[in-house]
């Protein structure tokens, strides 16, 4: 009935709709690419109402660490199961304020405006909504927004935390030099959990992923994985 309508009404956003499904039918069915397999399958699993909040161990002592907080969502989700400290950090200067004004008045919820990397520095952010990245070569052409980015260690270091029970990535593309740093200076088993959407458009990305599944599985079991979507190690 709505297709029905749109066509009635909006025949080009129609045609889009109609098209758009069939890529997919095509690339799920046909192709079976390995992408579009795991996207349907977590969208069937309903894992990020799940699967993203299922950490029965946290408590209102535990520490997360949101990269990549875009508008809050996660943030507000994992705090009202567990009532835990979040560290969200998002360097997008829209988004940090969007972030910001929600959890003003929640002194358990710390926004900072900038990003965690492998080192300090100023980078051009693609303004691409929730996917904005610095490392994505399909925005390279795209107007940027100058964002500053931090030394991950450095940071960890100055708020004098040990331990993270849990840290999400959702930083497109960041998350490889991220991740390939702290296994260099042997901080990988700091962290708790380690939940982390890995993405495909980094040149080597298979290469880089599995090297850096390679040096988790020494500290880390994988709990579940819908790969290049989500996954989650949990530390031995």
């Amino acid at each position: 009935m709505k297709l029905l309508l749109m066509l009635l009404t909006n025949p080009l956003l129609f045609a889009k709709k109609v098209a758009n499904r069939f890529i997919r039918f095509y690339r799920l069915y046909v192709q079976k690419d390995e992408f579009t397999v795991e996207m349907t399958r977590w969208f069937s699993d309903k894992g990020d109402e799940t699967l993203r909040l299922d950490y029965p161990k946290l408590n209102e002592e535990s520490i997360v660490f949101d990269l990549g907080g875009f508008k809050g969502d996660f943030a507000q989700a994992i705090y009202e199961k567990y009532s835990c400290t979040v560290h969200v950090f998002e360097p997008h200067p829209e988004f940090y304020e969007s972030c910001a004004q929600r959890f003003v008045s929640n002194d358990k919820v710390i926004v900072y405006n900038y990003g965690l990397s492998d080192k300090d520095g100023k980078f051009i952010l693609s303004d691409s909504v929730d996917g904005s990245s610095f490392m994505n070569p399909n925005h390279l052409d795209k107007n940027g927004l100058e964002c500053e980015l931090k030394e991950i260690l450095e940071v960890i270091r100055k708020l004098k935390i040990s331990n993270i029970d849990l840290m999400k990535f959702n930083i497109e593309g960041g998350e490889y030099p991220v991740l390939l740093h702290m296994n260099s200076e042997n901080k990988i088993s700091i962290v708790d959990n380690y939940q982390i959407q890995f993405h495909n458009f980094i040149d080597n990305a298979d290469e880089l992923r599995n090297k850096i599944v390679e040096e988790l599985s020494k500290t880390h079991t994988r709990t579940w994985c819908y790969t290049f979507v989500w996954e989650n190690w949990k530390r031995k």
